[in-house]
């Protein structure tokens, strides 16, 4: 038995145990890494450089393709190190610093996808606000909001978790570093402490997610009010990345923590932690550059909503 203060490092979990699936991991993950890697920066140069793409769904788009650029980041790299060199060690201060960033960029993200239900809201139900609601300034302090409270909701996951003393040995059942896995090597009742932090930040996940249903609702009932039915189809094309993207982001985090006991398992928990943490960051650049150059430029989707208003 040990304890936290004499733990210098973690073991990994490896994907495979045989020379050659560990080569087909690092493989599969190289190529998934320089996917992601090539869409999300793409997506950044591209609205960076051409000036008719700063509005504010393209600036949150930007903020979106760092996250993801820096979730894949945080955990791909690594495991691919690990796999290549046939190693499974992770350092404590590395282990620590994966906790904090994949929950500071996946929290971060789903507030950002909150906001972005938010700008579609007020693109379709209150067209005439648009631009004094979702004005450069507004967009800057909301984003800068997902961003804290990313931050600080990762700093008290983070410290809290690495503050419990840990009981059951160094061995984390995952290829990174994740919350859940760390609260199996704690001591037998000390990891209530960061279960109340969960329960607290379950119940701020499910305020976000009531406030998307209800924009969404909002946003339905608008459309189908439309006159026309090439404005209809137009308001649901604006609304169809968001939803896409946020689904996948949703259901993967939902199945990954929310799974019941009796199918967990240690080869569906690799299979499920890839889905939220690797596929999201590789699928989004293509949900939104499939929209994009279907659909053309959103700037166009406010003055074109203001017109369906005023039409109505």
């Amino acid at each position: 038995m040990s304890n936290s203060s004499s733990i210098t490092e973690f073991l990994l979990l490896p994907f495979a145990g045989t020379q050659q699936l560990q080569l087909l991991h690092f493989c599969f993950f190289l190529a998934t890494y320089l996917a992601a890697l090539l869409g999300n920066s793409l997506i950044i140069t591209t609205i960076a450089w051409h000036h008719h793409l700063h509005t504010p769904m393209y600036f949150f788009l930007i903020n979106l393709a760092l996250l993801d650029l820096g979730a894949i980041t945080t955990t791909v790299p690594k495991s691919m190190a690990n796999s290549l060199w046939n190693n499974r060690d992770i350092s404590y201060a590395g282990c620590a610093a994966q906790v904090f960033f994949v929950v500071f960029l996946i929290d971060t993200e789903y507030f950002l996808l909150t906001i972005m239900a938010y700008d579609r809201y007020v693109a379709i139900c209150r067209p005439l606000h648009y631009g004094t609601l979702l004005g450069s300034r507004a967009c800057a302090h909301m984003a800068a909001a997902a961003w804290a409270c990313g931050f600080l909701h990762a700093l008290l996951h983070t410290a809290n978790t690495f503050s419990l003393p840990l009981c059951q040995g160094n061995a984390v059942h995952q290829f990174f570093c994740e919350i859940p896995q760390i609260l199996k090597l704690s001591c037998s009742t000390a990891y209530l402490r960061e279960v109340w932090a969960i329960v607290v930040s379950v119940c701020l996940a499910f305020v976000c997610f009531v406030f998307i249903v209800v924009s969404y609702v909002q946003i339905f009932r608008a459309v189908l009010s439309m006159p026309s039915q090439q404005g209809r189809h137009k308001a649901f094309a604006t609304c169809l990345p968001h939803l896409t993207v946020l689904s996948l982001f949703v259901i993967t985090v939902i199945f990954a923590y929310l799974k019941p006991p009796s199918i967990t398992s240690t080869s569906l928990n690799l299979v499920v932690s890839v889905l939220y943490s690797v596929v999201p960051p590789t699928v989004n650049p293509l949900i939104y550059s499939l929209r994009t150059g279907a659909e053309g430029c959103h700037e166009q989707t406010a003055p074109w909503m203001l017109s369906e208003a005023i039409n109505s």
